[in-house]
């Protein structure tokens, strides 16, 4: 019996696969527990629609990512904090510190865990940071870090 998969199932397949499975394995497993439906016309229809609205809403994710790392790139954050001799910040310079600047001076709001630093900012100066708009986006930030 041809079938539609729901849901991914181990060893079976992933979502949205059409496969054959042995009746019995079907209306027994699959159906009672909605991890699949019969692979009629009108299912299949249901399915390359929900593939077009899917693909398209991640066209629109995509797009919007790629306006966001332009105006990434012409953005700049100013950080003032306490530093020691030689320039030396007492800590260092957070994802968190720069999400939170970039939300309150540009407000553009992302997530902390976007961003991506090579290694801690403990010093001043000037400084590209990257951040993950997208797994195919990359944006870079100019952040420099001054002396209070």
């Amino acid at each position: 019996m041809k079938v539609i998969l729901l849901e991914d199932v181990k060893n079976v397949g992933v979502k949205g696969q059409i496969i054959n499975a042995k009746d019995g394995y079907a209306r027994n497993f699959l159906f009672p527990k909605n991890l699949a439906i019969e692979a009629t016309e009108a299912n299949l229809k249901k399915l390359e629609t929900a593939k077009k609205q899917k693909e398209v809403k991640e066209n629109k994710i995509l797009e919007e990512a790629k306006v966001l790392e332009q105006e990434l790139l012409q953005k700049t954050i100013v950080i003032k904090t306490k530093t020691g001799e030689n320039g030396k910040l007492f800590g260092s310079i957070t994802t968190k510190e720069i999400s939170d600047l970039l939300e309150k001076e540009h407000e553009i709001l992302i997530d902390k865990k976007k961003f991506d630093l090579d290694e801690p900012i403990k010093s001043v100066g000037e400084y590209y940071v990257k951040i993950k708009l997208h797994p195919t986006v990359n944006a870079r930030l100019k952040v420099i870090v001054t002396e209070k």
